[in-house]
């Protein structure tokens, strides 16, 4: 849905062929998600399918088309500008399912996993950060920098950022949830009597009955 709109919004601001709309998107998100050409032109063909973007003149000598918006195309751009984006359905994260799958099944090193993947988180982390300064750079270099395109790279930066801050947050929260299922008590549990005397473990019935054959 992002790119299929993201394309839409592009379009709205004047025609475009594929390749340019593929390095407009990379360019305002700082080639985060790259976008393969077929999938640029597989969007605009179903986006002309569908009557919300035709093609603005004739192929150029080179074979390109160059497409625009129809009314109706910029009508479901103005409609996903003021409509906010659902989270209603949770996307699929791998290290969840990972950690999921591996906390249930015999023989995985949990806590080394937790680590390992720690380690990676962090370094990834301090990569972004060099990265997020890069853009302060050149967002704040002068009116010969690149202007909105270095802020909307420097805002998709900082939400990687929050995300894989997000992420260590969790894998510390991971490793301390499984300090504690080591040292929880696995046996019966010892419960001071009503007297305030000395705690018992509750005995297990079939010991019970056992010494109360004996008094007999």
């Amino acid at each position: 849905m992002s790119v299929r709109l993201g394309l839409l919004a592009l379009l709205d601001e004047q025609p475009m062929y594929g390749a340019q709309l593929r390095a407009e998107f990379e360019a305002r998100t700082g080639g985060t998600w790259p976008l393969n050409i077929g999938q640029v032109y597989t969007t605009l063909a179903r986006l002309e399918r569908d009557g919300l973007v035709e093609q603005a003149d004739a192929p150029d000598e080179e074979g390109r088309i160059t497409y625009c918006l129809t009314q109706e195309g910029r009508t479901d751009v103005l409609r996903w500008w003021g409509t906010p984006v659902g989270r209603d359905s949770s996307p699929r994260d791998e290290l969840v399912i990972k950690l999921a799958l591996a906390v249930t099944a015999p023989g995985v090193d949990v806590p080394t996993l937790v680590q390992t993947q720690r380690t990676a988180s962090l370094r990834h982390l301090r990569d972004l950060t060099r990265l997020k300064q890069s853009a302060l750079d050149q967002h704040e270099s002068g009116p010969t920098s690149g202007g909105r395109h270095d802020l909307a790279w420097l805002l998709v930066v900082e939400n990687l950022i929050f995300a894989a801050e997000s992420e260590v947050r969790w894998l510390d929260h991971v490793e301390s949830r499984l300090a504690r299922e080591r040292v929880r008590p696995r046996g019966p549990v010892a419960t001071p009597p009503p007297d305030g005397g000395t705690s018992s473990t509750a005995p297990a019935p079939a010991a019970a009955s056992a010494r109360a054959g004996e008094q007999r």
